[in-house]
């Protein structure tokens, strides 16, 4: 079985990469020859998604023009909260209402790069594979990160996620849900944490290691320092 929808969170206001992103939404800026959200949909459709639905809120027009001037191979629908920001898990439960049967989330925060398409297969692969757990997340050591300032988000064992005071992986920005993994939540407006901590509460988050080294946008320094890496691809 083949997962063939997928969605991006690209709602954000990227305060911290201020004043870059007063000008340009944070899914628009530039890495080497590709913009972060071009990664972003590229690592979907490269995997065989057809459908994405990317919700957008600051300066979302320019958003909806890249999008359209690319003609990407997958069909592309724009979740516009317009009014106000759902927060992370409410902006993924708005934008996949269509969605049937398990979906591929991703974070264009990060620098994606055909690297990781292995590993989204092997996400997948582990999600078919344990039909009693709910959700599917793709985590990565902290020693991998190029920015070390991480603390870190959850642990990882034997392929089970959990967190406390001392959390040694990072979630790199991809997960496989279900619409079942929102049932408990009665809210609008809400982050993934909600989902993750039930989830994790009755065993059921599962996770794998990446082996990628990990670069994440998060500030305006962090970006000059992966810009002075000059990576390409």
């Amino acid at each position: 079985m083949k997962i063939k929808q997928g969605m991006i969170l690209a709602a954000g206001l990227g305060k911290r990469m201020q004043p870059m992103t007063l000008k340009i939404p944070k899914p628009l800026i530039q890495i080497g020859n590709k913009n972060l959200l071009d990664r972003a949909i590229e690592l979907l459709i490269n995997h065989g998604v057809d459908e994405i639905a990317i919700n957008v809120h600051h300066l979302a027009d320019q958003i909806k023009d890249f999008i359209n001037k690319k003609k990407y191979k997958a069909k592309i629908t724009i979740s516009h909260e317009q009014d106000i920001l759902l927060d992370t898990g409410g902006g993924i439960y708005n934008a996949t209402k269509s969605f049937k049967g398990p979906f591929v989330v991703v974070n264009p925060d990060t620098l994606w790069s055909n690297a990781y398409s292995s590993e989204l297969s092997d996400l997948e692969d582990l999600y078919f594979q344990h039909k009693k757990t709910k959700a599917c997340l793709l985590l990565v050591n902290k020693n991998l990160s190029f920015d070390n300032s991480f603390k870190g988000d959850f642990n990882l064992q034997d392929g089970m996620v959990s967190r406390n005071n001392n959390n040694q992986f990072i979630f790199t920005g991809v997960q496989i849900l279900d619409h079942s993994d929102f049932s408990p939540i009665k809210k609008k407006i809400f982050s993934m944490n909600d989902i993750w901590n039930n989830l994790i509460e009755n065993n059921l988050l599962i996770g794998i290691k990446s082996n990628q080294k990990f670069y994440h946008l998060n500030t305006k320094e962090m970006y000059d320092k992966i810009l002075s890496l000059n990576i390409t691809d």
